[in-house]
């Protein structure tokens, strides 16, 4: 598939069947994201795979919504990164989590991106308290968000030339 497809096929997906994502699978997409690229390459984040299911039902109820779908994938990969260890924290995890995401479209595997690092529950407790608990992710580590992987259980359309927003493209100037 060109990346010209690829980019407009991929679309989240938060129904998954209960199919597995075999090994060979799961080493590809996590490739990708170890390949994405980062500022001065310090290659700073952390991926935690998570495939128990009462774990991946924990990181669903990590906020009060927007992480539901959680629940029915068979994988989750939560990526952390240290903002000691670099400025572009955020910037290298969200790139690493979309290139995964890429790289899991390519394979026929659905993703969605549950963003977790400014929200939480209704009594103030805030999502990645809930995720480094679960996980026992060390303090130092800011959670960007939790990735649901899994073979889609929904027909998702191509997104479509026509909704396209040229106007917001500024040549030279805005």
């Amino acid at each position: 598939m060109d990346f010209k497809d690829l980019v407009q096929k991929r679309r989240s997906h938060r129904k998954f069947t209960a199919q597995e994502i075999d090994g060979d699978a799961v080493r590809l997409i996590l490739r990708a994201g170890l390949m994405a690229p980062t500022g001065k390459s310090c290659r700073a984040w952390h991926f935690i795979v998570v495939e128990d299911k009462t774990d991946i039902e924990k990181l669903a109820d990590a906020k009060d919504a927007g992480a539901q779908f959680l629940k029915g994938a068979p994988l989750a990969v939560v990526i952390t990164c240290s903002p000691d260890d670099t400025d572009c924290w955020m910037e290298d995890s969200s790139i690493a989590a979309v290139t995964m995401q890429y790289q899991a479209e390519e394979l026929g595997i659905g993703s969605c991106w549950a963003q977790m690092d400014r929200r939480g529950l209704s009594d103030g407790t805030m999502a990645p308290e809930v995720i480094r608990g679960v996980l026992d992710i060390p303090e130092n580590q800011n959670v960007l968000c939790v990735l649901g992987f899994g073979y889609p259980a929904d027909e998702r359309k191509p997104q479509s030339d026509d909704n396209l927003k040229w106007e917001n493209v500024h040549i030279g100037k805005f």
